[in-house]
């Protein structure tokens, strides 16, 4: 199957917003974990990935019924909202940094309190604007823009909340729920096309064209019936968030004492199997048909975590 230069620019678009989008959670997650970002209280606990799977299926199970309903509107400022708040979590730890330690020292126990006010605020109107931008112009590089923040700040809490049995359980479970999702059910697509339409950060949009526009793109379905060529690739934020969640529980819990050298590679590793198997998933999404992005995601970056693994136990 010979490809077009603009199918080979948005594999390598896409590609490299993968990797970045990792690498970036993998950066943030040491300042997050220190800031106390952790989702559950016991990162060990097998439990918690199933709790996560049961919240992911309850979510997606009332945002199908509303879009079946003729809500869309509803399901767009639902997931704004959740955007708003996931990027007003991601901007408060830089703005904390900046502040806390301007000068390059705490500042005095009598303005602390005034200084947290102040952070949080400035993280709220900052988080408002971006998302206001996103409704009112959302252009694929802009929805790109906030989907890479999202997904790195909600990949390095995932990592950081898990520890490695229990991501390994989540990254199974959601593999097998997600080839179910697309293949049995086709429940996903559907989701996908709604997301789609209503141009939400989370999907991530590399055009095959220069004169494409997200802000025209209307859905996937009817195109997909009528065997018409879609003149941009789509991944949702999920496919980078679950394999990359991986790496950062890799980089926080292999080693007992923190990150070293040792967990660092182990996670590079991780990205990059995972990667492999975002280059074998390419092959089956140039064939024109939605398919399941984490059977594939998720079992590179389990190799490449195994591989790595072995390599610095034996």
């Amino acid at each position: 199957m010979s490809l077009s230069k603009g199918e080979i620019y948005s594999i390598i678009g896409m590609g490299a917003i993968f990797i970045f989008t990792q690498v970036l959670a993998l950066i943030i997650s040491g300042p997050m974990s220190d800031a106390g970002y952790q989702a559950f209280e016991d990162p060990e606990d097998p439990m918690n990935p199933i709790m996560y799977m049961v919240i992911i299926l309850l979510f997606t199970g009332v945002i199908l019924l509303l879009i079946k309903a003729g809500k869309k509107n509803f399901v767009q400022m639902l997931i704004l909202f959740a955007s708003w708040l996931a990027l007003y979590s991601v901007i408060l730890l830089p703005l904390f940094y900046i502040f806390w330690y301007f000068g390059g020292n705490p500042p005095p126990v009598s303005s602390q309190e005034a200084i947290i006010n102040l952070i949080n605020i400035l993280a709220l109107v900052i988080a408002f604007i971006l998302t206001y931008i996103l409704y009112k112009f959302p252009e694929w590089y802009v929805v790109n823009s906030l989907g890479i923040i999202i997904g790195a700040g909600v990949t390095a809490i995932l990592g950081i909340s898990l520890g490695l049995y229990p991501i390994l359980i989540l990254l199974i479970g959601l593999a097998i729920y997600d080839a179910i999702a697309v293949y049995k059910t086709k429940h996903m697509v559907s989701l996908a096309d709604a997301v789609i339409e209503q141009h939400l950060p989370v999907l991530l949009v590399v055009p095959k064209s220069k004169k494409y526009s997200f802000r025209k793109q209307k859905g996937i379905k009817r195109n997909l019936k009528k065997k018409k060529k879609i003149e941009a690739m789509f991944m949702g934020l999920g496919d980078i968030i679950i394999p990359g969640s991986l790496a950062v529980s890799a980089y926080t819990f292999f080693s007992s004492g923190g990150p070293t050298f040792e967990s660092s590679m182990v996670a590079m590793a991780t990205i990059v199997g995972g990667l492999i198997g975002f280059l074998a998933l390419m092959k089956f999404v140039m064939k024109g048909n939605p398919q399941a992005g984490l059977p594939l995601l998720n079992t590179g970056a389990i190799l490449g975590f195994a591989i790595a693994v072995l390599i610095f136990t034996i």
